[in-house]
């Protein structure tokens, strides 16, 4: 007779961490990576409009908060998918910044190396950041590791993230499957998880 799983402790609660979301208004918000690159062509990912919607919308609720505001975005260099130069590696314009918004340009999946957002997430003046962008599995999961072993707590919006399939030398995981996993491994440590932006006060 099969047996059924359940889920498990997570770290965080073996750690007595805080699993309260962040309030918008008392955090600093980091977008990540919500460049075009990721909404054609061979880096499309699965469900990036309405995940592209749900963080324009988390934008507005920011800005009409007065909320810090940093956008990020990987620089592949020129001739690539991610060539922040030309308009595939620019940000897309449902989330652009404004006047006043800081870009930070990364080479890597976490945000906080070789760049100044740690800088810039400091002299904001809150612990908490949230996080939402693109990839689910990549450069969100990475950025909120980078958050969370610098000593902030990064809060993710689920639905404002979005990932793609692969196929690992074992199995082929979903798009879906791999937004999930992704969720679950910032859960375990990382960060506090939610739904959408809408639980957030």
């Amino acid at each position: 007779m099969g047996t059924t799983a359940t889920a498990s402790t997570t770290l965080r609660e073996l750690n007595g961490f805080d699993e309260t979301p962040a309030s918008l208004a008392e955090a600093t918000l980091i977008l990540v990576d919500y460049q075009n690159t990721y909404t054609r062509g061979v880096m499309e990912l699965d469900g990036w409009q309405p995940a592209l919607d749900a963080a324009a919308a988390l934008l507005a609720r920011a800005r009409e908060a007065g909320v810090t505001v940093i956008h990020v975005v990987n620089d592949g260099g020129e001739g690539t998918a991610y060539d922040i130069r030309v308009d595939i590696g620019a940000i897309h314009p449902s989330v652009a910044p404004v006047e006043g918004e800081a870009v930070v340009v990364k080479g890597v999946p976490n945000a906080f190396v070789g760049t100044d957002l740690g800088e810039l997430v400091d002299a904001a003046g809150h612990k908490d950041v949230v996080v939402a962008g693109f990839m689910t599995h990549m450069c969100v999961t990475f950025t909120a590791e980078g958050a969370f072993l610098r000593g902030n707590r990064p809060t993710v919006v689920a639905d404002a993230c979005a990932t793609r399939p692969l196929r690992t030398a074992v199995a082929e995981v979903t798009a879906e499957q791999l937004h999930q996993g992704a969720l679950a491994t910032i859960g375990d440590l990382y960060g506090v998880v939610v739904a959408s932006g809408a639980e957030l006060e």
